[in-house]
């Protein structure tokens, strides 16, 4: 049986890793918008968010537009291999490869 990430397990993180995943490589998106989509308060969504970027999973670059502070996150590399290998063990849970039984 395949290993599920524990760190991607967790449903609030996997819905982070999906929707960052839907991102082309090297895009982000800002956390307000991320907050929107996930239907998330700030303070659940930074402390996954914070597990996700200490694994390696994800990129959270704090800048400015203007005096405005802006923070985004997107998938690093290891991060989107990682949310690959895991959805496809989860496929591999839910759909195992049939075996031939001889009679």
């Amino acid at each position: 049986m395949p290993e599920l990430d524990p760190v991607i397990h967790v449903q609030a993180r996997l819905r982070i890793m999906a929707a960052l995943s839907s991102l082309g490589d090297g895009d982000r998106m800002t956390f307000p918008r991320l907050q929107q989509v996930l239907d998330m308060t700030a303070g659940n969504l930074s402390v996954h968010l914070t597990k996700l970027e200490q694994a390696g999973y994800v990129e959270v670059v704090k800048s400015f537009r203007g005096r405005t502070p802006t923070t985004s996150a997107g998938l690093t590399n290891r991060g989107r291999v990682a949310f690959d290998d895991y959805t496809a063990a989860l496929r591999a849970l839910i759909d195992p490869p049939k075996t031939t039984e001889e009679p």
